[in-house]
């Protein structure tokens, strides 16, 4: 578990959060850049913990997306442990 919660995905994700916490802090109105750069950092969340659902899925030999980065690896997994 501690190679998914150290990763540099999340850990840059936590750093971003903590910077536009920092932002809400002024005195200044909030506005459409910072309701975007929310967004972008949700987004960003949203892909890192993606990411780390897909290792998990494929560490323990189980299908991930087509579309994921470690599809390649599962699929050799899962077809080995599939084979008698």
């Amino acid at each position: 578990m501690r190679k998914y919660l150290f990763g540099t995905g999340l850990v840059t994700a936590v750093i971003g959060g903590i910077t536009l916490l920092r932002g809400l802090r002024n005195e200044e109105r909030f506005t459409w850049r910072d309701a975007l750069a929310w967004l972008s950092w949700g987004i960003s969340v949203a892909l890192v913990i993606g990411r780390i659902s897909d290792a998990r899925r494929a560490s323990v030999g189980k299908m991930t997306s087509t579309n994921s980065r470690v599809a390649p690896t599962a699929q050799k997994r899962f077809t080995r442990r599939r084979e008698p």
